[in-house]
């Protein structure tokens, strides 16, 4: 492969207004120049104009003009605004704003200042053990900023090339630079800190050692996936993500992926890389799955053991390196059961009670039970011409399909005997609320289909409600979510089979579900994502009328264990762990779905509401083994260093790179692997053997859109994508988009800063994820009135300085307005 030779600025362009930013502090590199100050004497005559009693009136009246509209509620406003702009333009913004050379520099640089700081404030140190580890913490930032340079260097000369286009910037080497930036910025402030606080009485030696080494952990591992990184670009063909060879390079990401240490991106570095606001979710998610995953083979129902999991979880909040670790053992070693158990907890009838008191209340909200019986629909080329539709069948012959239908406004068809006779009542939305007019609205001329994420093995459509209530309502228009039936009991391609068989149904009943169905738009997310591509597929195949457009955000468009640079963002990943998404696509499409359980075992509400009849007696017995394990210290002690013993020991507190006794998997990966001789990331000492699912299934076109021959992809109509930048799946969407781009299919890809996978069930918890999710909204209502970008007009939304350049520009307007 032939290196790419950089072509103009690789970096995103800032906004045309430039920004005002407080000077720099002293010492600290930067690329903007400081501004001097105003040192011209004026007289002190000159300070106000009422001094002056031989100057014109008009100078007076001018001024009081002046005074008066500075005291407008217009400038006040706008210099309020100034004022957020620049505190949240100080330090961490300012950073980002810097060359990567000046924020290495940097780097050297306030390392340097820490080492001398600790160096003067030793003979007065009374912790001189932590004085230590600090200071040899620091040295080892050092030598791997130094090595991480040169790296981060390369990938910024080349990464512009597996964009989409210079509209939009996305893909995984843009990711990897993204958090090792972040990293370092984290680490340069917290090294600030400590060089000016390092002498105080209060300052807290032995906490900052080990944050910074936390952070030192955490930037040696990065430094190892930019080597990794490093090789997918060198063996890939020009511009693209995926390695496809069989085995080889993916399975060596595997095997670094079982032996590399991880601990430390679930510990004190957990979210480093996301959105501030969204760091406290996280914390709790990861502390309430490592307190769920320590109860979870105790003889419970799912909600027992999150009760007994709540008296559990306090050492995690108080330890986060316990934490870190056994995050780590439970991501890697339990089994499918424990995910799906886990992600269906919000699904109980408590929590869906709980998360219902903040969401928009609808007027409909039911459940319905599709019947399987053959449709008739008209064919899409020849209206005149029928074709048959049958129920889905795979696995188990055919079976009911179960829908959610929400509506904001009860709709002409949606209080018909037709429709009750299929309904299941859900929620008090129902009973119409004071507020609703009780009168029938018409029919809506669009229908928003909707397929959940999941993974394809966990969740429902009540999981995803909040934000679908949230849409009919801004959109007023009815959806219709299917709840497909999920594996491993139920493989591909019986989830295919369900979606499609509702897609067609609800063509055919439209009326029913308060729709004339003029422009049907599908929506999905991750695993949702993927069946909206592919039951649009399905539907040209079939000759069916397609869809008027797709909005699939962040989707898996590639089910196959072929490494990436973003796939290798699940090693940091909390929400999207190596492990977890292997076993989701071996459940799905690998050979962990060979045993079918009978149809009748797959009503996941039923099943969910029988954990809330038994919560008061599990929390009884929960809270009775937390008072046992406060009065037994002992026991305690027993317990956590036979649990010590089981995870194996933990990496050692200082983070020093040192090589371990070579395990085969480690052998192996020391051997293929490009690690420079002085380097070795830190390696786990819990090793477990991680199964690689490989099956022809993973392949199929249906199963892996983006493999597609482009015979089925031709026709599909207006694809919108939304991706996060931060999403392990990011490259799926990316080079999914340019296949469609390279067929003239009409595609537009959003790609959104600081988001997890899985930002649309976030959305109540974070200004960030509401645009996010705003974004999804405009693409839908961009579908349901016929706005079809063309071709050759590629549309980007950034929810950064564009945004804010926006708003800046537009109060300058305003005050000038206000000022002639």
């Amino acid at each position: 492969m032939q290196p790419f030779e950089p072509s103009g600025p690789s970096s995103r362009s800032r906004p045309s207004q430039e920004l005002h930013r407080p000077p720099i502090t002293s010492g600290w590199p930067h690329r903007h120049q400081e501004r001097q100050p105003y040192t011209e004497a004026c007289p002190s005559t000159m300070d106000h104009p009422s001094r002056h009693p031989a100057m014109p009136r008009y100078y007076h009246s001018r001024h009081r003009q002046q005074q008066q509209l500075r005291n407008s509620p217009l400038v006040i406003e706008r210099s309020r605004f100034r004022r957020n702009l620049h505190y949240r333009t100080s330090f961490s913004d300012r950073l980002s704003d810097m060359d990567h050379k000046d924020v290495f520099a940097a780097l050297q640089m306030v390392c340097s200042d820490v080492i001398l700081a600790l160096n003067g404030s030793r003979s007065s140190s009374s912790n001189a053990d932590a004085s230590d580890r600090l200071l040899g913490v620091m040295r080892q930032i050092q030598e791997h900023g130094r090595a991480v340079e040169p790296l981060i260097t390369g990938f910024t000369a080349v990464y512009h090339h597996f964009d989409l286009d210079a509209q939009t910037p996305g893909n995984g080497y843009r990711t990897l630079v993204k958090v090792v930036h972040s990293c370092i910025v984290y680490i340069l402030q917290k090294a600030r800190y400590i060089a000016s606080n390092c002498s105080g009485a209060f300052f807290r030696m032995d906490h900052n050692a080990s944050e910074m080494e936390a952070y030192c952990s955490a930037l040696c591992q990065l430094r190892a996936l930019l080597y990794l990184a490093k090789i997918i670009l060198n063996d890939n063909p020009q511009g693209q993500l995926y390695s496809q060879e069989e085995g080889g390079l993916s399975e060596r990401f595997v095997q670094e992926y079982i032996s590399m240490h991880k601990a430390c991106f679930y510990g004190r570095c957990l979210g480093f890389q996301f959105s501030p606001s969204l760091r406290p979710f996280l914390q709790t998610v990861v502390i309430s799955m490592v307190s769920f995953g320590e109860n979870y083979k105790k003889q419970q129902t799912g909600l027992g053991i999150a009760a007994l999991s709540f008296f559990t979880s306090g050492k995690y909040v108080v330890d986060p390196e316990l934490r870190g670790t056994e995050f780590e053992r439970i991501t890697q070693n339990l089994d499918m059961q424990f995910w799906k158990t886990f992600w269906n907890i919000t699904e109980t009838e408590l929590l869906s009670s709980l998360t219902r008191i903040a969401s928009t209340v609808v007027q409909v909200n039911i459940i319905l039970t599709i019947p399987p019986v053959s449709l008739s629909l008209p064919l899409a080329s020849d209206s005149s011409l029928s074709v048959s539709v049958n129920p889905p069948v795979a696995h188990w012959g055919p079976g009911p399909v179960k829908v959610r239908l929400i509506s904001h406004t009860l709709r002409q068809g949606q209080d018909s005997a037709e429709l009750m006779a299929l309904s299941r009542p859900e929620g008090p939305q129902l009973s119409m609320p004071g507020g609703f007019s009780r009168q029938t609205a018409s029919l809506s001329p669009c229908l928003l289909i909707h397929f959940h994420g999941g993974g394809f093995v966990a969740q429902t459509s009540k999981s995803h409600e909040n934000y679908l209530k949230s849409w009919s309502k801004d959109m007023n228009v009815p959806i219709l979510s299917v709840d497909y039936s999920l594996a491993p009991e139920a493989p591909f391609p019986r989830a295919l089979e369900e979606c499609f068989y509702a897609y067609c149904w609800a063509l055919k009943n439209c009326h029913l579900l308060g729709s004339t169905a003029e422009r049907v738009c599908l929506v999905g997310d991750s695993a949702g994502g993927n069946l909206c591509i592919t039951v649009s597929m399905r539907a040209m195949s079939h000759g069916v009328r397609i869809p008027d457009g797709i909005v699939a955000a962040y989707p898996a468009t590639l089910l196959t264990t072929d490494a990436s640079p973003s796939r290798l963002l699940t090693l940091i990943d909390p929400l999207l762990p190596l492990s977890v998404l292997y076993k989701c696509i071996d459940a799905y499409a690998g050979t962990s779905c060979q045993t079918v359980q009978p149809a009748q075992q797959f009503d996941t509400l039923a099943a969910l509401g029988q954990d809330t009849v038994k919560l008061l007696s599990n929390f009884a017995q929960g809270a009775t083994n937390w008072f046992q394990t406060l009065l037994d210290s002992k026991a305690a002690a027993a317990s956590s260093s036979s649990a010590t013993s089981s995870n194996g020991p933990s990496p050692p507190k200082s983070p020093s790179v040192e090589k371990p006794p070579k395990s085969p998997s480690v052998e192996k990966s020391q051997e293929v692997q490009e690690y420079p001789e002085n380097f070795e990331p830190l390696r786990s000492r819990c090793l477990v053997d991680i199964r690689t699912p490989c099956t022809p299934i993973m392949k199929n076109p249906f199963v892996s859109p983006l493999l597609a021959p482009d015979s089925l992809l031709k026709g599909l109509p207006p694809v919108h994508i939304v991706a996060s930048a931060l999403d392990a799946l990011l490259d799926d969407s990316v080079m999914f988009a340019k296949k469609l781009r390279n067929m003239n299919q009409p595609v537009t890809l959003t790609v959104v800063e600081d988001l997890p996978h899985g930002f649309l069930s976030l959305f109540q918890l974070s200004k960030e994820t509401q645009e996010a999710s705003d974004i999804c909204r405009h693409d839908e209502y961009h579908v349901d009135n016929q706005v079809i970008y063309p071709t050759n007009i590629w549309q980007h939304r950034i929810l950064t300085d564009v945004k804010v350049a926006q708003l800046w520009a537009q109060l300058d307007v305003n005050t000038e307005k206000t000022t002639n």
